[in-house]
């Protein structure tokens, strides 16, 4: 399976892996006066706080030359803008005489953009040999492009394509646009009218499957459950050669569609939903599991670190497993995590594990120590642990179930992860764009010699599973995670 959309709402979803979020405040700031200087003040921010070694320094640039450095060569740019047209003859209607002014503050907006962009990737990427890539030759390919004339949506889909070209599947970038819709993804808050399910692509057979559904949503009104796939809306496949097609999940407030849904083990069947506001937050589901030999076991669904309510729900969660009895044992399922900010996943993780956890070492060396105040909730640093992991486990959902198996805090259930946990920071750009960049790898505190990146998260037990083919009460995981919890 291969993670795309996975909510109906539309927001971009990352088209190479996914990203482990360091958000950082302040963000790189720059102010722009065409034709003037760029003030760049760069800061380095780590879980949002500045290391004690951190230091903010202010740099000034012009427009259009990088930030020179004695470790690379730089290339030069040179960039004349032209006047703003005047005229005194008396022009037709169709004649706009501030078109000119508007193209060439937008192409000093972009030669300033691509030049920080340019310029902080060859002096933080965690790569020094750019995976190969000729960093200066690509300054000049780019820069040529920009001066050729662009329209602001092909500057920002050519600063991506930039990025994706260092092979790291994780850098990205955002336009503004995108900032906007990261934030509110991350600020939890949903806003948007469709049906309510959080979902998983499975183009091998052409239909995506629901890992999520929402409280109070039409999905739950109209009997949808996890593990159910939509094969189609009105009709028409939900997944073509083109990808999913969400979109037509969505739609006005009281429409309705008609939606063919599949159970594993069943049929097709199709189901009436009612289009309606989701204006909820995304859901931590929970339940409580019994073993053969009649074992309390508690499960928590971990689907993502990139939304800043998830610590109070799997706190909420943890406590209410916990008021129906003794737990014990716990299932923490990070199959479908893929990652998300370190506030998040560092909350999370203190539930479970505290003190020093690993490093933190970026392409000089140098190292920054990941360390947790451990946090009891109900029991939850004593109950034996059980990890659930798969190849849609990645970014910081891996780092997560490393850590808990590297310092023996958990049992790992599952399939090998693929292996993507360069550590991002974020530059935010004069007009408001914003680029993650891998900065920084993890090492275990135990295995120091082990490169997650290059091995993924090996557990501890291998087991295979299609979600979209089994249900809770006969996933071959949870099978393996019960029976694990009797011996």
């Amino acid at each position: 399976m291969k993670r795309g959309d996975n909510h109906e709402m539309g927001l971009r979803k990352i088209h190479r892996k996914p990203i482990s979020l360091l958000w950082l405040i302040p963000f790189i700031l720059a102010t722009l006066a065409c034709g003037a200087t760029v003030n760049l003040p760069q800061a380095r921010l780590v879980f949002g706080r500045l290391p004690a070694t951190a230091t903010v320094t202010a740099i000034t640039t012009s427009t259009a030359t990088p930030i020179p450095t004695t470790a690379t060569p730089t290339p030069t740019v040179s960039f004349t803008a032209t006047p703003a047209f005047k005229s005194t003859t008396t022009l037709g209607p169709a004649f706009t005489p501030v078109e000119p002014t508007v193209r060439i503050a937008n192409q000093v907006l972009q030669i300033n953009v691509f030049t920080q962009l340019w310029t902080t990737i060859r002096d933080n990427y965690l790569y020094a040999d750019f995976n190969g890539l000729d960093w200066n030759a690509i300054f000049e390919e780019y820069h040529d492009k920009i001066i050729a004339g662009m329209r602001n949506e092909d500057f920002y889909q050519a600063m991506d394509e930039m990025i994706g070209r260092l092979g790291d599947e994780h850098s990205i970038y955002f336009s503004p646009e995108q900032v906007f819709e990261e934030d509110a993804r991350f600020s939890g808050q949903l806003d948007y009218v469709g049906i309510g399910v959080l979902t998983i692509s499975v183009p091998e057979r052409s239909r995506i499957t629901i890992i999520q559904v929402f409280p109070g949503s039409p999905a739950e009104a109209a009997g949808l459950q996890i593990h159910d796939s939509i094969l189609a809306v009105d009709g028409e496949p939900i997944l073509d050669e083109n990808g999913d097609r969400l979109a037509m999940l969505r739609g006005p407030i009281g429409s309705d569609i008609s939606i063919t849904v599949l159970s594993p083990g069943q049929g097709p069947r199709q189901v009436k939903v009612e289009r309606n506001r989701i204006d909820s937050e995304l859901p931590v589901y929970s339940q409580v599991f019994t073993s053969p030999e009649g074992k309390r076991i508690g499960y928590i669904q971990l689907t993502t670190f990139d939304d800043e309510t998830i610590p109070r729900k799997v706190r909420r969660a943890l406590q209410s497993l916990a008021s129906g009895g003794r737990l014990h044992g716990l299932i923490l399922d990070n199959r479908y995590n893929e990652g998300g900010a370190n506030t998040v996943f560092e909350n999370v993780l203190a539930y479970f594990k505290g003190g020093r956890l690993g490093f933190f070492v970026d392409r000089s060396g140098d190292k920054e120590a990941l360390s947790v105040e451990g946090r009891n909730i109900s029991g939850s640093q004593q109950v034996p642990l059980v990890v659930l992991v798969g190849k849609d486990t990645a970014s910081f959902g891996e780092i997560f179930s490393g850590i808990l198996k590297d310092t023996q805090r958990a049992y790992l259930i599952g399939q090998t992860t693929d292996g993507n946990v360069e550590i991002l920071y974020a530059y935010e750009f004069t007009d408001g764009s914003r680029a993650w960049i891998a900065h920084d790898r993890f090492q275990p505190l135990n295995h120091p010699e082990q490169d997650w990146e290059e091995s993924g998260i090996i557990p501890n037990q291998t087991v295979t599973s299609n979600w979209d083919e089994v249900t809770e009460d006969t996933d071959p995981l949870i099978k393996a995670a019960l029976e694990h919890f009797d011996q």
